[in-house]
């Protein structure tokens, strides 16, 4: 089980991420990790839904 510091860390890195426009691929927590999880919803909160306007 990964430590909540690990877990806040990867999360911060996939919004990180999110932020930079970077493809999900580039997950550095392989399949099996718990901290994957982490680092897509990190991700995701970040990443802007196709559907909403990027012209603002």
């Amino acid at each position: 089980m990964a430590a909540r510091e690990d877990i806040t860390r990867a999360v911060d890195e996939g919004a990180e991420a999110g932020r930079r426009g970077a493809p999900p691929t580039v997950c550095p927590y392989p399949r099996t990790s718990l901290l994957r999880g982490a680092w897509v919803r990190g991700y995701a909160r970040a990443r802007p839904l196709a559907t909403e306007d990027r012209a603002e």
